[in-house]
């Protein structure tokens, strides 16, 4: 079996991908990545073949300026609209070459508009992802904001939510949608959401940290999370730092936007409690600003070796980034900045397994007050009894389903 893996997401979105490439080779099956071209030098590294599509997006992770009249606003609907018609385009132009010889196109990520009319066109199956349960429609939560609207107030009533959620995908997407199906000869859809959705969508999240609260309409499969099985080795120099001391408080936010000086709050977070502190510099490029010997800045890096051994990490609330501090017993700080970064906040704290920031700008103030929460001896014997629960097989199982379920 050939299989297409098409996402054009960051990391978040990207990583995922590469644990089911893993696992499908594993099993003596052919993956090709259809992902942006950030991720190319890595995913060919292990051996896989990428098709490259859209932009770079490392230049979108740079930390947020400060709060004043240089904060550049946000797109209106128009522009939005403008840049969704020029994914959706790269998008029908990039992954039909992609999708050539493959049995089966697998699409990750909300922006993944074209790969099921391209698997329509072609004749091949289509599974499509999502990562987070509240990124699905249900009667048991509202809508994640995807379209730049402000967070719903729940008092419509979690259904008419939806209802109005898919017609905002009609309205943004649908004609760009339905345009291009046009010109490769399909018919158009009337339900934009649920033809990129389908009525069987899978959910690579961990039932542990993110269950699937069920009945909906939808039959959702869920695999459990596609962890990247990452066994490289800490930096010597890491591994000194970790070494010379009590275990340290660990920051970074990924390739998501960062919160102004979320770094050099951290550091004087952890100092008031008397932490150490490591820097994940991430695409924001995170930095103590401090060249103490109790602040190590570092780049990329296996953070499956590294969590166990921290305190605490204080992060965006990514699906990856939450999944692997819980695999790892480490109680969690979560300040998260969009999409369904609020969800995985909310669930840490109902576990008992770290806490949510404010929805406030992080100061050192309001991270001293996290950490010392999350640093108590009843945290991390709760987040060591949840890392018990949690499993890292998704990507496996995800692999096995798909070598039976293809066409």
């Amino acid at each position: 079996m050939r299989v297409l893996l098409s996402t054009i997401g960051t990391r978040g979105d990207v990583q995922p991908m590469v644990a089911l490439a893993l696992a499908l080779r594993d099993l003596g099956q052919e993956a090709r990545l259809c992902v942006p071209p950030d991720f190319r030098e890595w995913i060919e590294g292990l051996g896989f073949p990428v098709v490259p599509i859209g932009p770079e997006l490392r230049q979108t992770a740079s930390a947020a300026p400060p709060a004043g009249p240089r904060v550049q606003a946000p797109p209106t609907p128009e522009q939005r609209r403008r840049m969704l018609d020029g994914t959706v385009a790269v998008q029908f132009a990039t992954i039909p070459a992609a999708a050539e010889g493959c049995d089966v196109i697998v699409a990750g990520g909300a922006l993944s508009i074209a790969a099921h009319s391209v698997a329509e066109r072609t004749g091949i199956g289509y599974v499509y992802v999502s990562y987070c349960p509240v990124t699905l429609p249900s009667p048991h939560h509202e809508p994640v904001p995807v379209w730049g609207q402000a967070p719903a107030d729940g008092t419509a009533g979690n259904v008419a939510l939806w209802d109005e959620d898919a017609r905002r995908w009609n309205d943004v997407a649908g004609a760009a949608l339905n345009s291009h199906r046009a010109s490769i000869g399909l018919a158009p859809v009337d339900d934009t959401r649920r033809h990129i959705f389908t009525d069987r969508p899978w959910l690579a999240a961990d039932p542990a940290l993110g269950p699937w609260p069920g009945p909906a309409d939808l039959e959702v499969v869920q695999t459990g999370a596609w962890v990247l099985p990452d066994r490289r080795p800490l930096p010597p120099e890491l591994e000194k730092f970790l070494d010379d001391g009590e275990p340290p408080v660990c920051v970074g936010f990924g390739s998501v936007r960062a919160p102004q000086g979320v770094a050099r709050a951290t550091v004087d977070a952890a100092r008031a409690l008397g932490r150490r502190v490591i820097v994940l510099s991430g695409w924001a490029g995170l930095s103590p600003e401090d060249d103490g010997p109790d602040c190590l800045p570092v780049g990329e890096v296996n953070q499956r070796a590294l969590f166990p051994r921290v305190a605490a990490v204080v992060h965006h609330g990514g699906a990856g980034t939450t999944t692997t501090a819980a695999l790892a017993g480490t109680p969690q700080v979560v300040v998260p900045q969009l999409y369904d970064q609020h969800y995985w906040a909310r669930r840490v704290g109902e576990l008992g397994i770290g806490t949510a920031h404010p929805p406030t700008a992080p100061t050192a103030e309001s991270l001293t007050a996290a950490l010392d929460k999350v640093l108590r001896p009843e945290v991390r014997d709760r987040a060591g009894a949840v890392a018990g629960e949690v499993r890292d097989d998704g990507a496996v199982a995800a692999a096995r389903r798909l070598i039976g379920t293809a066409p």
